[in-house]
């Protein structure tokens, strides 16, 4: 029974490769040729193995192990590299000049241990920090390369345990199910009978839903597993690259033939191989080679706007510094002018000459840097990273933003932006998934002309509610499915698809790495959430006019013949047609709960009582023969002299041979009661194993036969929600996707039984031709079909022609394109995403000659990408318009507040998507971007020129309302407080397409394009590109220098995101979702910025404050670079004294409270203004700081004035002063003072007494030139000391606090009013929120109208 088998396959592959090799044979010195001249630029793969081992030594020396460092340091370099890294910045070079200036002698102010201990101390908290990150790297890095995989050895000639560093290119790799896979591999077997991997996705793009992955073609007809041993081929492929989505390459065999790769073909290292018992592949790429890794560059570093601002503020801090010691140094060089007669200030050199005074002064010059160091912030820098990391874990711990059912909140993956949140100008935010909840759900449909509106299924979705809980989920899922199918189903309904209960999302990818993912827990999707299965997708009931006609057209087809069913009108074909189309035409996998592996197919064995042996031996050449005529038809080389008609002869004859055995066996089976003459029974193909044998018998038989057989539950794990919504909705009007392997779709077409078709080609979808298709061969007719579904911008340009089309049918297809159009445009109008779907009958002639030009562009590396397009050109082409479909994707919740909120902020919202006008604008108007007084004015142009003169034109008619509006406006005022007595506001929006875009990007109209964008209200670019919507952020950076934030959930929006100032990407369907951005931005983004800009401000007003009590000292003493305090008390004041309360007051001061904040949006306009740091704030704080210090000085100078104490007894009160003075000054900033505020300032002053009376009851001289031995004990016992300290910090302190008290109460700036609402009783606080809204309504509208008005006025005098 094999014999005759392996006789067909052996026959079959020398008849479809023989001239294949006659032409390759002659051309195989000059491939070998081409082939060892492009190992520069392609890769070339050898096994591992024994007949191959001197090529493969000298190939695998040029290619990287498995083993990964994601590491920067190791042992040897890691204090090198480190201070390398850390001496980048300014400030850090700048102390370390200080230090290296201090060992010169002539120009030393210190000790030399103490002017390293800031640069000492700062270096060694960050390298800590770098330190502690690192060995968290290294201990990942050594957990994964040592994970243990199955690697073929041919040593010992089996599989054995390897740990993955040890793997190599060219290595043999056996796979489990749930196995992470290790490196970049070509598959070549699979334990699916049909040659199908499946895995997830989840660790490269966070996608939880099942991928197909191929055996290379040729190889998934094994019946048992590869042996290494017996691979003789050699694998062709690009060198690695870091383009997840291509993969170019071929597989050349021992007879020179050629198999194109893919990456259908590609297993990819990090993803999981789910639902498949076993695989085997060969690594290709390995090691930092691997797309997986090229792909893992680290987090993308951005510089913070405030970051850049500081930057320059500490410039003038040096420039300041410079002022100061070039005042020392002519001061010293005039005092010493003044004295030189004196030996004491003039000390002569050993040979008896003196220093010039103006030599002196240049050395006291460097002596007052190393004096006056302290006035660089050197701490601020860390201050800033600590406070930014407490930051960022309050908004990660903010229970509202926490998701109970997957246990997730929000990640944040930078953490030196947190407070670029609080300065957001713009907002670009694609459209599905981002502001819709991306569950496709099924409305409405065209077909033929004819609109079907599913009213029924409308209320349904209008009233449905998901559950909470899993098993109210559950629960609801069965009940729905069957109350709603039962409707219309009648007895003989059964449910197909029943969604599952949910689990975390954290199961599948979210809370832990996925190389530790336990085998019991990840089962695949099945044993959790089944992505786009939710109730409210997979439950459609279907129109009662359509589904009437379905049910005749299934009846009528059922039967009645072939000759019968061509004499059908054309809408019935077209129905037919279109559900197909809808169920065939996508990826679906379809599986089965809880059992992933099984594969559901309705076998014809099962259905015929088996007779004889006869008939099992007709049955198995059948299902070989299905085998082979279903692998795809590419692995076939032609000659390009041979002619397609011979090559279609040789098939069809080769076929006949085979398959009339089993056609005869099903002929005699056929020939029961009823229909024995039918040629239906003669021309199905009966290789197709899902083919209904028993098409003679009753039809209420056939139905019944089929409900008996007790089938499992059907899951359909879609990669993409449109899919999921076509196939659902498919399966409502009984076409069911049965089965989907890499040769054959299974439907099941309600009374007519499982048709397979055979499974030729796909087609994907790409964003570039906007459209998939699916080649089959029709189980009934035999020919060659091609099903297309894509968006109407491109699909109406491939339809065929009246010219092209029969005269019969011209005018027909000519209404039906026009209805369907207005019907696309009609679903576009009410937010549904549009899809058209069309069909196209090829003869076997026109199919080989496309199949022959195909293969040629998917055997090729170099320009793959450019043929593979021009062959799905060609095959996509005088299509026949069969309908068209419309999904609904629905808001998410809050969205329309969301936006509101941060329109009143003063933030500009963008919405980038790739649908089409109609649809992108109505989700604007039904998410709020765009209101119903709105002008819309929409640019759409074919060239440059007109694209230009239309924006002139829009910007005049913008321009004249602007103007219009100004009387109104200037008789109004202010006086009225009510909206309603103003006068209409004219706003403006602008919709654009993505083929103007094209011309609007260019140089020559980026400026009146930007002049555009700033007049209107909203802009919607839809069918924008991934790469234009990045190009538009950018634009819109660079050119208008404004904040801007990116927002979306998808591969297509990563581009965009990185672009941005600041990105949000939105994980799935329940993960951070588009509300959220309204309490980020408005609270946690206003909290951060004001908290870090305060902080900031205060380090400047302390360390100026500190280093000018120095410099007013240097009056007294010469300006000798002196100092009147201790050098370790000095060094230590800013570095360990006070250090801690700007840290605790930069995480946790609230200026305003959350709920203030998210109810009063316009207070977002303080920080995006940059009102707590403009240039203005920055000088008073110095001039405060100068203040104080003056005061801080001439206090204790007065009081001790002509007493006959020593220096550091002067400087002791003057320092206690300072600190005390410093810490209250924080306390009068602070807006909310807690307990953990009052702790560290009383714990810092408590630190400071301790260390100083530990330090000076020391017996020991810490200075060569003081003795700090007992002072701070003798000042204690003294009551002057604490008098100067308590009347020197009123003094200095006094004018700040009149002054915020004045502030307060006379002339308060909107966060101190709404700092005030917190503490009204709830009722009063409603009732000023709402007296607020109302002014605020009637300002906004004031204000834009005279923004307009100058704005147009300014253009005009242009």
């Amino acid at each position: 029974m094999a014999d005759p088998i392996r006789w067909a396959r052996y026959r079959w592959q020398r008849l479809l490769s023989a001239e294949g090799r006659e032409s390759s044979s002659s051309n195989s010195s000059s491939r070998c040729h081409q082939s060892s001249k492009s190992t520069g630029k392609h890769r070339i793969v050898i096994p591992c193995l024994g007949h191959f081992k001197e090529e493969y030594e000298k190939v695998s020396k040029l290619y990287m192990n498995n083993k990964i460092r994601t590491t920067k340091y190791t042992l040897l370099n890691f204090l090198p590299r480190n201070l390398f890294e850390q001496f980048h910045r300014v400030a850090n070079l700048y102390f370390l000049f200080l230090v290296v200036l201090n060992w010169v002698p002539l120009v030393e102010a210190f000790q030399k241990e103490i002017t390293m201990l800031p640069l000492i101390g700062v270096l060694s908290i960050i390298a800590v920090k770098d330190g502690l990150e690192d060995y968290s790297r290294y201990k990942m890095d050594k957990r994964i390369n040592n994970l243990l995989t199955k690697v073929y050895s041919r040593k010992e000639k089996k599989y054995i345990d390897k740990c993955w560093k040890n793997i190599n290119v060219g290595d043999f790799v056996r796979l489990s199910r749930n196995e992470i896979i290790p490196a970049d591999m070509v598959l070549l077997y699979s334990s699916d009978l049909d040659g199908i991997c499946y895995i997830e996705t989840a660790g490269l793009d966070g996608e939880t839903n099942l991928k197909q992955r191929h055996v290379v073609r040729g190889c998934s007809e094994q019946v048992s597993e590869i042996d290494p041993e017996e691979f003789s081929s050699r694998i062709e492929c690009e060198s690695p690259n870091n383009n997840l989505s291509s993969f170019r390459g071929f597989v050349e065999h021992s007879n020179m033939d050629r198999v194109a790769l893919s990456k259908e073909n590609l297993l990819l290292r990090g993803c999981t191989v789910r639902n498949t018992e076993a695989v085997v592949g060969i690594v290709v790429y390995a090691g930092h080679e691997t797309k997986a890794m090229l792909n893992h560059s680290g987090p993308h570093y951005k510089r913070s706007k405030l970051e850049r601002k500081v930057n320059t503020d500490i410039l003038w801090c040096v420039l300041l510094l410079i002022l100061m010691c070039l005042t020392g140094a002519i001061g010293h060089g005039i005092w010493l002018a003044r004295y030189s007669e004196i030996p004491f200030f003039n000390i002569p050199n050993p040979d008896g000459k003196s220093v010039p005074p103006i030599l002196t002064g240049f050395y006291m010059f460097w002596t007052m840097i190393i004096l006056l160091q302290v006035l660089i912030p050197v701490s601020l820098y860390v201050s800033i990273e600590i406070v930014k990391l407490g930051q960022i874990y309050l908004i990660q711990n903010d229970i509202d933003f926490y998701h109970e059912k997957t246990d997730s909140t929000i990640q944040c993956r930078a953490l030196n932006i947190a407070e670029d949140l609080g300065q957001i100008q713009y907002i670009f935010s694609d459209k599905t998934g981002t502001l819709t909840e991306n569950k496709m759900v099924f409305r409405r449909c065209s077909i033929a002309g004819q609109e079907y509106c599913h009213e029924e299924n409308a209320k349904r979705l209008e009233s449905y509610q998901e559950m909470d809980s899993e098993d109210e989920d559950s629960v609801d899922c069965q009940r729905g499915s069957s109350t709603h199918m039962s409707k219309w189903q009648g007895p003989s309904c059964r449910t197909v698809c029943e969604p599952l209960k949910r689990k975390s999302l954290n199961q599948l990818s979210g809370s832990y790495p996925a190389f530790i993912r336990e085998d019991g827990e990840g089962g695949g999707p099945h044993s959790g959430y089944v992505a786009f299965s939710s109730p409210i997708e997979a439950d459609v009931i279907p129109d009662t006019q359509l589904l009437e006609k379905f049910s005749q057209i299934c009846f009528h087809s059922y039967q009645h013949s072939e000759e019968a069913s061509s004499k059908l009108s054309l809408e019935t074909m077209y129905i037919t047609d279109f559900f197909l189309a809808l169920a065939i035409c996508n990826t679906v996998v379809v599986s089965v709960p809880h059992q992933p592996c099984q594969k559901m197919r309705l076998s014809s064995l099962g259905r015929v009582p088996i007779k004889s042996l006869e008939e099992i031996r007709q049955m198995f050449q059948r299902l070989s023969v299905r085998r082979l005529s279903s692998s795809r038809l590419p692995n076939v080389k032609e000659s390009s002299s041979e002619s397609s008609n011979s090559f279609m002869s040789k098939l069809s004859i080769f076929r006949t041979k085979l398959a009339s055995p089993a056609l005869d066996g099903a002929a005699q089976r056929a020939g029961q009661p009823h229909n024995t003459d039918s040629p239906e029974n003669s021309q199905v193909p009966q290789e197709l194993d899902m083919v209904n044998v028993a098409a003679g018998c009753e039809p209420s038989s056939a139905v019944s036969s089929i409900e008996l057989s007790a089938l499992p539950k059907l899951c359909y794990e879609a990669e993409s929600p449109d899919e999921a919504a076509l196939v659902h909705a498919a399966r409502a009007y009984k076409c069911v996707l049965q089965s989907r392997t890499p040769d054959q779709v299974t439907v099941d077409l309600a009374g007519l039984g499982s048709l397979t078709f055979q499974l030729l080609h796909i087609l994907p979808f790409d964003s570039l031709r906007k459209r998939m298709s699916v080649v089959v061969r029709h189980p009934v007719s035999n020919k060659v079909v091609v099903y297309t579904k894509g968006a109407d911008s491109v699909m109406m340009d491939l339809l065929r022609t009246a010219s092209e089309a029969c005269t019969n049918n011209s005018e027909i297809e000519k209404k039906i394109k026009e209805r369907t159009q207005q019907h696309l445009d009609d679903y576009a109008r009410r937010g549904l995403r549009t899809l058209c779907i069309a069909k196209k009958v090829m003869s076997d002639t026109e199919y080989a000659e496309w199949l022959n030009y195909h293969f040629l562009a998917e055997t090729s590396i170099d320009n793959r990408e450019k043929l593979l397009l021009e062959s799905a050109m060609r095959l996509e082409s005088e299509l026949t318009l069969l309908g068209a479909t419309g999904i609904e994707d629905r808001l998410q919740e809050g969205v329309p507040d969301t936006i509101q909120a941060l329109r009143k902020a003063g933030i500009k919202i963008w919405m980038l998507t790739g649908d089409k006008r109609e649809t992108a604008v109505s989700i604007a108007y039904a998410s709020k971007l765009l209101e119903p007084d709105d002008r819309i004015f929409t640019l759409k142009s074919q060239s440059r020129d007109v694209c230009a003169s239309v924006m002139s034109k829009i910007l005049e008619v913008i321009q004249k309302n602007a103007s219009a509006e100004k009387k109104p406006s200037q008789k109004l005022g202010n006086v009225s407080a009510s909206p309603s007595t103003q006068a209409p506001r004219f706003s403006a929006g602008l919709v654009i397409d993505g083929r103007t875009l094209e011309h609007v990007l260019h140089d020559s109209l980026e400026n009146i394009f930007l002049e555009l964008t700033e007049k209107c209200r909203a802009v919607v670019c839809c069918q924008a590109t991934p790469l234009q919507k990045s190009v538009l952020v950018k634009l819109v950076r660079s050119k208008l220098k404004a904040m801007t934030l990116a927002v979306g959930d998808g591969a297509n929006d990563v581009s965009m995101i990185q672009v941005a100032d600041t990105g949000v990407g939105i994980s799935g369907q329940e993960g951070m979702q588009f509300r959220h951005l309204r309490k980020l931005l408005l609270v946690h983004g206003h909290w951060c910025y004001t908290r870090l800009t305060n902080m900031v401000l205060y380090y400047f007003y302390k360390n100026v404050t500190y280093v000018n009590l120095l410099f007013w000292y240097q009056f007294f003493c010469g300006f000798s670079g002196t100092s009147m305090t201790d050098y370790w008390i000095l060094i230590l004041f800013n570095l360990l004294f006070t250090s801690v309360p700007p840290i605790i007051y930069g995480v946790l001061d609230k200026d305003v409270s959350a709920e203030i904040l998210m109810q009063l949006p316009q207070l977002y306009t303080m920080s995006q203004n940059s009102v707590a740091y403009l240039p203005s704030a920055l000088w008073i704080t110095l001039l405060d700081a100068f203040y104080q210090s003056l005061v801080c000085f001439f206090v204790p100078y007065f009081t001790y004035y002509g007493s006959d104490i020593d220096i550091l007894s002067f400087g002791n009160p003057i320092n206690t002063a300072a600190l005390f003075i410093i810490l209250f000054h924080l306390l009068i900033e602070c807006k909310s003072v807690t307990w953990i505020h009052t702790a560290v300032i009383v714990g810092s002053i408590l630190f400071y007494f301790i260390f100083t009376l530990a330090f000076g009851s020391t017996c020991k001289t810490h200075n060569p030139q003081s003795n700090s031995y007992w002072i701070m004990e003798k000042h204690m016992t003294d009551p002057v000391f604490y008098l100067v300290c308590l009347l020197t910090t009123c003094v200095a302190l006094l004018p700040r606090y009149f002054l915020r008290g004045l502030q307060g109460t006379l002339f308060p700036s909107l966060l101190l009013r709404a700092k005030h609402l917190d503490s009204l009783t709830p009722e009063e606080q409603g009732e000023e929120i709402k007296r607020w809204k109302d002014e605020c309504n009637v300002n906004d509208k004031v204000e834009s109208q005279a923004t307009c008005v100058s704005s147009s006025s300014a253009a005009g005098a242009v």
